[in-house]
């Protein structure tokens, strides 16, 4: 579960319509690597790109899709990459919440039913700048932030049907 707050819930599976659900099944496994990708995903479906385009730009607006765009191994591209964990009491876990998301370098923030209850990543443009995030985020908050960096990275092609 997102650490972000029950209003922000999207609809049910079931509300989405079959071309959107078709299209985000489709895109989950990445765009083709051509100068058209979306005309190439509307001759896949059976669709027009004009229908492509305009059901992902609504996906986005009501927040079906909270973001779409390209994944980069920050790491490999010289950047810095860590997953990180923080214990909140239920009474600041909403304003942690917003005090964290509000930093440019978190991701994939979710809440766990776990004494560390709140999870997220921290992708940044250099490695250095890791432990500076993490810092900032303890001032803020009020909370420490501990740092789980990957020691061994293994590929897991997620995939969540709708």
């Amino acid at each position: 579960m997102s650490a972000t707050t029950e209003s922000r819930r999207q609809a049910p599976i079931a509300d989405l319509s079959p071309v959107e659900k078709v299209l985000i099944n489709r895109l989950q496994h990445g765009l083709p690597l051509v100068r058209r990708p979306y005309a190439a995903i509307a001759e896949e479906l059976n669709l027009n790109e004009q229908q492509v385009l305009d059901t992902v730009k609504k996906l986005l607006a009501e927040r079906v899709l909270t973001r779409f765009g390209p994944m980069f191994h920050a790491g490999e591209l010289g950047g810095g990459l860590t997953l990180a964990a923080m214990r909140i009491p239920e009474v600041d876990f909403e304003r942690v919440t917003e005090q964290v998301n509000s930093f440019e370098e978190v991701a994939h923030n979710y809440r766990r039913e776990h004494d560390l209850n709140m999870w997220f990543v921290l992708a940044t443009e250099t490695r250095s700048a890791i432990e500076n995030t993490i810092g900032a985020i303890e001032v803020t908050t009020g909370y420490p932030v501990y740092n789980m960096p990957k020691e061994q990275e293994f590929h897991v092609h997620l995939h969540f049907p709708v």
